[in-house]
């Protein structure tokens, strides 16, 4: 009878071999996140420094008073001016516009498929809600003019061609498939033992999806309202086809405004030559709408917080 001794190069390494491999790995994966990580930061930093430095040129020559409580933006007409509240107070009705359209029924849409909906019915609508987020922005930047408008001077005959509303109502759509699916996605992620509990008591479907599910999952819903919102006040396309470029300190949604992208977007052609304090209205603009961002997360984050301690 012939006896196989084993192979010596089939032979487990030994211990020590192993662990010093799985040291390396475990370096190797640490060093790339902190990197992926330090890359994040490293270019929030860049983009504030750029904003920052070209900025201070700007506010040596105006005020930072006169910018802002200024209530006329004109800086490329004679008498020149630089009150950026006409370009902070179009870019706040348009976004508001948007979220009172996209927050209700994105949370709506994302109660119905967590808590309602048949699964292959989620899937079709999951399926129909990334195809409206693929659409280009320029393409709902012209059906906001040649349809929506046309819809809102029938309906009130005062809407200029560019208003704010027709801007703010698609921009909404556009953002809606964000509010949907990050809230769809919030409410999945709560615990199936909440909802036994709630049924358990006696309560409804409706009041285990909005006194215990909703609840539950506030801090995702919010991050979705803060992250649709900021897209909102990020978005340029929608805003220079639809709203206008007239800067206008108004609350009237049917008047024709400029927001603070559709300016940069304006500037940004070409016609103004680099170095002026024309082209560095760019960058003063620019470091306002970082800060009204920054100071939207500030208040989301405050709320989470505060929720989660009363939850708690």
């Amino acid at each position: 009878m012939t006896r196989f001794l084993p192979d010596s190069t089939l032979t487990a390494p030994p211990r020590s071999a192993w662990k010093r491999r799985q040291r390396l790995t475990e370096g190797a994966a640490r060093l790339v996140m902190f990197a992926a990580a330090l890359l994040s930061v490293v270019t929030t930093l860049a983009i504030v420094a750029v904003l920052v430095g070209e900025s201070i040129p700007f506010f040596q020559r105006v005020p930072l008073a006169e910018y802002l409580g200024g209530t006329r933006w004109a800086p490329l007409l004679e008498p020149r001016s630089f009150g950026v509240l006409p370009l902070i107070a179009g870019t706040v009705l348009v976004a508001g516009i948007a979220a009172v359209v996209a927050i209700p029924l994105g949370l709506g849409s994302a109660i119905y498929l967590s808590e309602y909906a048949p699964e292959r019915l989620r899937r079709v609508a999951k399926a129909i809600l990334e195809v409206l987020a693929g659409i280009p922005t320029v393409v709902y930047g012209y059906f906001a003019l040649v349809t929506v408008t046309p819809i809102l001077q029938r309906l009130y005959p005062p809407t200029q061609i560019f208003n704010a509303a027709s801007a703010g109502i698609v921009m909404g759509i556009m953002i809606l498939p964000m509010v949907s699916s990050l809230c769809e996605d919030a409410l999945a992620a709560v615990p199936t033992t909440l909802r036994d509990g709630g049924y358990a008591l006696g309560s409804t479907r409706y009041e285990v999806a909005v006194r215990v599910v909703l609840p539950a999952a506030l801090s995702g819903v919010i991050a979705a309202f803060l992250l649709a919102i900021a897209r909102a006040v990020g978005e340029t396309m929608i805003v220079t086809l639809a709203a206008g470029a007239n800067p206008r300190l108004t609350l009237n949604p049917f008047e024709g405004v400029q927001t603070m992208t559709a300016y940069i977007a304006q500037i940004s052609m070409g016609d103004v030559p680099a170095g002026t304090i024309e082209y560095r209205t760019i960058f003063a603009v620019g470091l306002t709408l970082l800060v009204l961002t920054a100071a939207l997360n500030l208040i989301a984050h405050a709320v989470v917080r505060r929720y989660r301690q009363e939850y708690e």
